[in-house]
């Protein structure tokens, strides 16, 4: 099996506790390189990864004819500049959501994607994970019969106005660090779009730590309702359920991180009291993607999450910011 090295541009926390280990434990895959300025950064990523080779810079890394993909957990409002640096530097990219600020940048992703013959994708571990699978599966299968309305909410705290997702010159906002989730996860368990969205925003320091979004989403299933709220200050909440006229499908307990704040479950409401629950224990979501991230690269199966599915859940982002209206309370 041919094994794809990996290098890292930047020392984020995420990628320290999460991603870096992900792609250490992968199957396929090896954590090859670090960038970074600070040898301080890299001693966390060697812990684990003692013979981790550390660049000094980005282009240094890039530069490494010894790595195949790249991993890039940078700030949002480089993350254009940088996927678009690694595919031109011969490599396949997996960039953090979002990988874009606005829907019409993911096109120059795409085209040189599709230039290079290289893959690039955006970092939505959710699509991977089977609780996820599974209640597309279930949806589609028709077990809670017409589908009528989807409801998902995200929020957790952060009152630490340095941290870049709460500064607007970085690509703060709710919406662009979790939103992605609310309306992604719709998107992929439906198939469907939005046809009708209105949105009420509260704004702080210049980014939206609150957002309330209803609409009319329309796909396979037919039309059907939509609600999502995600926020910055309020206490750790993530519930999504899809509503039929026999059924629903209800995730929560932390389902977009799985395993972190209560076991990954997804559960099947029928006739009445009759419950259906799966549960995944074990399963890290960001493994999976790692895996898969290396199968589509090599040619073996279609990714789970391409930039055009991606290009739809920052269009719709685009919209609410586009007609949200700002509120006080």
């Amino acid at each position: 099996m041919k094994v794809m090295r990996w290098g890292i541009l930047g020392a984020a926390n995420f990628a320290l506790n999460h991603m870096a280990p992900a792609i250490h434990a992968a199957k396929g895959a090896k954590l090859v390189a670090l960038a970074t300025s600070s040898p301080e950064k890299a001693l966390g990523f060697q812990a684990f990864c003692p013979d981790l080779i550390v660049h000094s810079s980005y282009d240094a890394l890039l530069a490494d004819p010894n790595i195949d993909a790249v991993y890039i957990p940078l700030p949002n409002h480089i993350h254009v500049e940088w996927s678009l640096k690694a595919l031109a530097a011969g490599k396949h990219v997996l960039t953090e959501k979002p990988i874009a600020m606005q829907a019409s940048e993911i096109d120059q992703i795409i085209a040189a994607r599709d230039a290079s013959g290289l893959l690039a994708a955006e970092a939505y571990m959710i699509v991977h994970h089977p609780q996820w699978q599974k209640a597309k599966a279930w949806v589609e299968a028709g077990e809670i019969g017409q589908l009528r309305h989807v409801d998902a909410q995200f929020s957790f705290c952060l009152h630490d106005m340095e941290n870049i997702r709460n500064r607007p010159d970085a690509g703060g906002g709710s919406l662009r660090d979790i939103g992605v989730y609310t309306f992604g996860s719709a998107r992929f368990v439906t198939s469907s779009e939005p046809v009708d969205i209105s949105a009420r925003l509260i704004m702080d320091n210049g980014i939206d730590s609150f957002a309330q979004v209803a609409g009319i989403m329309d796909g396979p299933h037919g039309k059907f309702t939509y609600n999502s709220m995600t926020s910055m200050r309020l206490y750790n909440r993530q519930t999504v359920t899809f509503q039929g006229d026999k059924g629903m499908v209800r995730l929560d307990g932390g389902p977009f991180n799985a395993n972190v704040n209560d076991l990954a479950a997804v559960s099947l409401h029928q006739n009445g009291n009759r419950v259906t629950t799966e549960r995944f224990a074990g399963v890290n979501q960001y493994v999976l993607q790692v895996e898969a991230f290396g199968r589509a690269a090599l040619g073996q199966e279609p990714y789970a999450c391409p930039l055009e599915f991606v290009r739809g859940t920052q269009a719709m982002m685009d919209e609410v910011y586009a007609k949200g209206v700002e509120i006080t309370l």
